[in-house]
């Protein structure tokens, strides 16, 4: 070979360099990346226009709207004016065409006929005037906390009458398709109507109109991460919905949809969420384009080698042997090998001073705040209420206690503070999709949900039960219970003190499982009135309607209510012990796994492992995930 083609060391260097290049070039170029942010949205006065809605006079002309005086949006249906209060992923809040406000309209107040594009939604109350038939009122609508024109609620101590209540969704005197002229042949003279959203029972004051589009027309409009859901008052129409870890309005001509997750209690987008787990079409890609270059490059590497100099001697040759030990997936904790003892200045610069914006969630057991350590892990940092000494040195003892415990569902702890003069500090891990609170507020599907209650229940009755002195949470919620990658449940925010009661536990337990019925925080008098609509058989007014009920499969909804049971006995009960958080466990974790082959993704050992006749904590405390290791 010609001395021209023999490349020196130098040459050889510089190749191999330029080779990087190419490499680190080519990977640019292939990165398939996601706007950071949701495309903007059309604007008039304080609301945020979402498609099919548009203000274009070249837009659809159902969904076409008209912004007057930079700040009121009317919408046009059967050439009547409807002042927009409020959007809805599902619907829109009108205003009664005539004006001013009235305590009662005429019955042919609101001249409006359903179509295949809006319809009055079953979410809407309506309060009649001076019926002759008083079969129409409904003592539970009666509960609702209704406004009146001046924004204080309408009763009759405050100078209103509320009338005959009827909530649309009893569907015995109004049906899909009618308007309020209806109720015309029962004697009613005048009516007033408010939305009520489910799993409140405060209204708005409006008419609440469902829309969605034709099923003939809808293929193919819908974003590939988006799902179908048909509407709930609307005949043969359907809606694009994003599905989890997804945001925007799931149209292919709209703003589609973007992955989603929260990022220090914000909501963020596309590359933002990126997780250090490549998916298996990018190594693909990686792996064909650096194969080639990586061959190529051992080639010219060996070849320099072959032509430098050969030594007989065997010095500075390295053999490097690899330990004999290999790592798994179940580690064991022995003592504090893994949990570090932080100095208060440390956390307080990890949340900058603790400051209200770091704040992520707050409790009866204390505030979790978002913090970041100095060498860039991000971690949960929860300042613990304490009271006075003794708590302070029984908190000590439990969190040595709380750190020897494995457990799958189990946020881990990084480390610990206790130094005197301060509330004590709890660090752990920041699993990468966010609280369950903020999950819920996106849209969760009900599998997931199932899925995550059964987790924390299980993890509860373990350690509750398994352990000595016991371990209870004492206000788990879901602003507590943190989602890893796989959705898996992570808690947090253990109060640690002694003096706690299983029966505040057990309340506890109900009010998360109304939660992720509903999808909304529960307030103790939200609490009474889910549960009187459950006794009740009303269940329906109350379920989470991004969970679009009456389109679930019979097993779903099904298992809704079962849920929904569990809730109630979890407060009628759990006082007296007649109904405990090992009973809790085992019905939920009974309803998951029966979730293995109805379309949900498969689960974690201990979800699918077989139920034993014995118990469940005999279940738990089999499985490798979940051990207990006393301190050595």
């Amino acid at each position: 070979m010609h001395p021209l083609f023999l490349p020196s060391s130098s040459s050889s260097a510089l190749f191999l360099l330029l080779l990087l290049l190419l490499t680190l070039q080519t990977l640019t170029s292939i990165s398939l990346s996601q706007p950071e942010a949701l495309p903007s949205l059309e604007k008039c006065g304080n609301f945020s226009i979402s498609f099919p809605f548009h203000l274009s006079s070249s837009s659809p002309v159902p969904f076409r709207l008209t912004c007057a005086n930079s700040s009121t949006l009317f919408l046009h249906i059967n050439h009547q004016n409807y002042r927009v209060i409020e959007f809805f992923t599902d619907g829109l809040l009108v205003d009664f065409p005539s004006s001013p406000c009235r305590q009662f309209n005429d019955l042919r107040s609101f001249p409006f006929s359903t179509n295949q594009f809006f319809s009055i939604s079953f979410e809407n109350v309506i309060s009649l005037y001076d019926c002759e038939d008083s079969s129409l009122c409904k003592a539970g609508c009666e509960s609702n906390v209704l406004f009146g024109c001046d924004g204080r609620e309408e009763d009759e101590t405050s100078g209103g009458d509320i009338g005959c209540c009827y909530p649309l969704s009893d569907h015995s005197a109004w049906r899909p398709g009618d308007d309020f002229s209806v109720f015309g042949k029962y004697g009613c003279r005048g009516f007033s109507s408010w939305v009520v959203p489910r799993g409140t029972n405060r209204g708005k004051r409006g008419v609440k109109l469902e829309w969605a589009i034709p099923r003939n027309s809808s293929e193919g409009i819908c974003d590939p991460e988006a799902r179908t859901v048909n509407a709930t008052a609307i005949q043969g129409s359907a809606r694009c919905v994003c599905r989890d870890g997804f945001a925007g309005d799931g149209f292919v001509h709209g703003n589609g949809c973007l992955r989603s997750c929260y990022r220090d209690g914000n909501e963020v987008y596309g590359n933002k969420c990126e997780i250090k787990k490549h998916n298996g079409k990018k190594l693909t890609v990686l792996a064909g384009v650096l194969a080639p270059l990586f061959i190529l490059g051992s080639l010219l590497a060996l070849f320099c080698l072959l032509k430098r100099p050969v030594t007989t001697t065997h010095e500075g040759q390295h053999f490097h042997h690899s330990p004999t030990t290999t790592t798994t997936s179940v580690s064991f904790r022995k003592g504090y090998t893994k949990t570090r003892l932080f100095t208060y200045r440390e956390l307080e610069e990890a949340t900058k001073g603790f400051q209200d914006s770091q704040k992520l969630t707050q409790g009866k057991t204390g505030t979790i705040y978002s913090g970041n350590l100095k060498n860039g892990t991000r971690v949960l940092v929860h300042k613990v209420l304490c009271e006075n000494q003794i708590e302070f040195l029984e908190i000590s003892s439990q969190i040595d206690h709380l750190s020897a415990v494995l457990h799958r569902n189990l946020a881990r702890i990084i480390g610990f503070c206790m130094d005197i003069g301060y509330n004590p500090v709890v660090v752990y891990e920041y699993p990468v999709n966010g609280s369950l609170e903020d999950r819920l507020r996106l849209g969760l599907d009900w599998c997931k949900r199932v899925n995550i209650v059964a987790e924390v229940a299980g993890l509860l009755a373990l350690l509750q039960y398994e352990n000595y002195p016991p371990i209870l949470h004492n206000n788990v919620g879901s602003g507590y219970i943190f989602l890893d990658e796989d959705f898996q449940a992570k808690v947090t925010g253990f109060g640690l003190q002694r003096k706690q009661r299983t029966d505040s536990c057990m309340y506890d337990v109900a009010v998360l499982l109304l939660e992720i019925v509903t999808g909304s925080k529960q307030r103790e008098e939200n609490v009474t009135q889910a549960l009187q609509r459950i006794r009740c058989g009303k269940l329906e007014e109350i379920v989470d309607p991004s969970l679009y009920f009456h389109e679930q499969p019979v097993v779903y909804r099904e298992q809704i209510g079962l849920v929904a049971d569990i809730a109630t006995r979890c407060v009628l009960f759990g006082g007296d012990g007649k109904f405990g958080m090992v009973d809790a466990a085992r019905e939920l974790l009974q309803i998951a796994e029966n979730n293995g082959g109805g379309g949900c993704d498969k689960k974690g050992d201990g979800i699918e492992e077989t139920f034993s006749n014995s118990s469940l904590l005999q279940m738990i405390s089999m499985s490798p995930d979940s051990i207990y290791l006393p301190k050595t």
